[in-house]
């Protein structure tokens, strides 16, 4: 039997599968909780308990057919953990700040009576904006939306950002920099795998989007070529035609040598570029000096691995550009993706079927998350605040007047500085875990301690909540209903499969309460359900770059979910970007950017000779606060590690499993040793998904991009020590 016949064989045969039910359940149509593939999943629910009790996966749904990763088969488990925070819960005891301990049960009204009392207190004394709100994108777009409004009209204070900042916030900059939009892909994932050459930089994609995985070796299998430029070897390198291994922090200076050499060896589609783009000539001029042997000598890749992907990506008929945190989470994230972009636009392969360039995004709703409020500078729509007709045009919405709209505030990491200075005062924190996430984390914490008051809601005892002084339960994914909008830009629904657990409310009826109570009830009252606030979303965004105004939940079960714009209900949508050649600027141009390539922030150097980075491992997500509670999941990764290559470890004296101390200028933590030669032997790499002392971010820098805010996840200087030999003085941050 041919594989493509065994493939439609298998694929029935689960259909079948899929559509029988055992008695006493019902299956309920829904997608993934995780990152934004979105996998597309049946939860099954027992119909006398109506408790979610399984998980199958859907072959109908067009972006996975089927697929799921550990993460995803297990998503279920969450809903009713034995973790679950059931009733609100009050600190009584603020000397015990920073831990679990000190917190008692309360009712929803006494709760809400303390959080009003104190909101209330803190804009009398320090004004409105002494409230912040903290955000983040693993919500649906109605929630993430509701989120934005709550804190401008429900709270009037401009401090609002959201977890996206460490996440999506660099590609967002580049993308709109370069394209005039940002949409995190520009065809949809089923091109994926009919192009002819994929270039994947700064993402193991493998492990954080396994369920992409068959379009990627599909590629390869029809005699199209994989580029990888990542500083370890992952599973998709190993596979990759050219692995390009460069040194972390240095991917402006490989994306400048490939466009030098797609240029000097005539791969640009001189017509495309002409009639197209902006910026041509001085970009040529530019990336002159970076010769392969240059190139080379920046990024500690091969100038024969250089010179051969830019040979195959520029031979190729049709190529995409992909790219993930790897490239995004540096002082210079917003250089890097618009100097990966710069590849498809000088090539002209962009604007048509099978090539563009896309972001893989991490977060479930990293892309809807971003584009309707939540964003310290940005109103729905991806509207600015800094547009006195963007203004307008919400406050007309959300029945303000103009002038009321509070202006733009800082980005999340800033945040936590505004707290240190007293103008912040109090966190309303939702979907995020900063005590983990954040670069810096001494001085995070720190600062989150001395607020002098913090509401944490989450369904889980996270790291951050350990701060607050009211946690208040919210639902999981799987309790609520509302749309996201996953990795391709395709707007898709979320559907409830069982009741809130205990007390739980959903974030956005936690939100419509306390804006009630804070007298600001006239601007929320009426929405009172997910699809009311999806309505209101859609005349929010209406005219704006991300418009979703043609864009209903009919609309979304029918064409299996709907690319954003959609600007009339006649309008299905746009699954392809720019196939008129037609990109968001003024000119209807695209533009080339001329980038100077500059090292990390911090460089290695006598006391800190080794480059440290980060990432994920497949059965972890994001911070960990809802996978390290999986058995199955912990089980297979249940601590951090740190991978140091054979030679350095035979330097440094380090045997394979042995624990170490791993220390730069901001913190130190204690690690066992993987020993591999998957790792560049100047550097060393840990997953970051675990807290408290276990977390890497004790030791991240917390350089910010100019443009997006993003922190330098991806390098700093390190250096490592057996833990016997470990008798040091740390030095302070200044």
């Amino acid at each position: 039997m041919q594989k493509a016949e065994f493939r439609n064989e298998r694929d029935k045969f689960f259909k079948e599968v899929e559509n029988l039910t055992h008695p006493n359940e019902t299956l309920v149509k829904t997608h993934c909780s995780y990152c934004a593939m979105q996998c597309g999943m049946n939860l099954r629910v027992n119909t006398v308990t109506n408790k979610i009790i399984g998980v199958e996966p859907r072959y109908d749904w067009p972006v996975t057919v089927g697929k799921m990763c550990p993460k995803g088969v297990t998503a279920y488990q969450q809903v009713n953990h034995p973790d679950r925070i059931l009733k609100p819960l009050i600190r009584d005891d603020k000397s015990l700040k920073g831990t679990k301990e000190g917190f008692r049960e309360a009712s929803w009204d006494e709760a809400y009576d303390l959080i009003i009392k104190n909101f209330k207190r803190l804009q009398a004394e320090n004004g409105k904006d002494s409230l912040s709100v903290y955000g983040g994108v693993s919500m649906t777009n109605e929630k993430c939306y509701l989120t934005g409004k709550f804190a401008r009209v429900g709270l009037q204070t401009r401090y609002i950002d959201y977890n996206g900042r460490f996440c999506m916030s660099s590609a967002a900059g580049g993308l709109n920099r370069s394209l005039g939009i940002d949409r995190g892909s520009t065809v949809p994932w089923t091109d994926v795998h009919e192009t002819d050459c994929l270039f994947i930089a700064g993402s193991n994609t493998a492990e954080c989007h396994p369920t992409s995985m068959f379009r990627v070796w599909n590629v390869q299998e029809r005699g199209g070529y994989l580029i990888i430029a990542d500083p370890r070897e992952t599973p998709i390198a190993r596979r990759a035609d050219v692995h390009l291994d460069l040194m972390p922090g240095t991917d402006l200076a490989l994306a400048n040598g490939i466009v030098n050499l797609l240029i000097q060896n005539g791969y640009a589609d001189e017509e495309f570029v002409n009639n197209h783009t902006n910026g041509f000539a001085e970009l040529k001029e530019l990336v002159k000096e970076f010769t392969p042997e240059y190139t080379s000598e920046l990024t500690g890749v091969a100038s024969e691995k250089i010179i051969r992907a830019a040979e195959l990506f520029g031979k190729a008929p049709n190529a995409i550009v992909m790219f993930a945190r790897g490239i995004e989470q540096q002082q210079k994230g917003v250089d890097n993706v618009s100097a990966y972009v710069n590849m498809s636009l000088v090539t002209g392969k962009i604007g048509r079927p099978k090539a563009g360039v896309a972001t893989i995004t991490g977060q479930g709703n990293g892309q809807g998350g971003r584009e309707h409020g939540q964003k310290a500078d940005a109103l729905p729509g991806y509207r600015k605040l800094a547009n006195p007709e963007h203004v307008k045009e919400v406050a007309e919405v959300w029945g303000i007047k103009p002038e009321e709209m509070p202006e733009a505030g800082v980005s999340a990491y800033e945040m936590f500085g505004l707290m240190e200075q007293k103008t912040i005062r109090a966190l309303y924190l939702l979907c995020s875990n900063p005590a983990v996430s954040a670069p810096n984390l001494n001085y995070v914490r720190e600062q989150m301690k001395n607020l002098d008051f913090m509401v944490c809601v989450d369904f889980y005892m996270s790291e951050s909540a350990e701060f607050a002084d009211v946690i208040l339960p919210t639902t999981t994914w799987a309790e609520d209903e509302g749309t996201t909008t996953n990795v391709e830009g395709r707007i898709i629904k979320i559907n409830r499969a069982q009741e809130p657990l205990g007390e739980s409310k959903p974030d956005w009826k936690i939100q419509v309460e306390i804006a009630e109570r804070m007298g600001r009830g006239q601007y929320f009252s009426h929405l009172k359900t997910p699809l009311d606030i999806f309505n209101e979303l859609r005349r929010a965004s209406k005219g704006g770059i991300a418009d979703y105004s043609g864009v209903t939940w009919e609309k979304i079960d029918k064409q299996d979910g709907v690319f954003w714009p959609c600007k009339s209900e006649e309008d299905p949508g746009t699954p392809h970007l720019f196939l008129d050649k037609k990109f968001y600027h003024p000119d209807g141009k695209a533009k080339l950017f001329a980038l100077p390539y500059t090292p990390p922030a911090e460089e290695p150097d006598g006391d800190f000779p080794l480059r440290l980075t980060t990432g994920r491992v497949v059965y972890h997500y994001l911070s960990g606060n809802q996978t390290r509670r999986i058995q199955f999941l912990h089980d297979m990764c249940p601590d951090p590690f740190v991978e140091v290559h054979p030679e350095t470890a035979a330097r440094y004296g380090i045997e394979h499993e042995e624990r170490v101390l791993l220390y730069t200028r901001r913190g130190e933590a204690v690690y066992q040793v993987k020993i591999t030669e998957a790792i560049r032997k100047d550097t060393v790499f840990v997953p970051y998904s675990w807290g408290h002392e276990k977390s890497i971010n004790l030791l991240t820098i917390p350089a910010l991009d100019p443009i997006s805010r993003m922190p330098e996840f991806k390098a700093c200087a390190a250096q490592i020590k057996k833990v016997q030999a470990a008798n040091h003085e740390l030095k302070k941050v200044q």
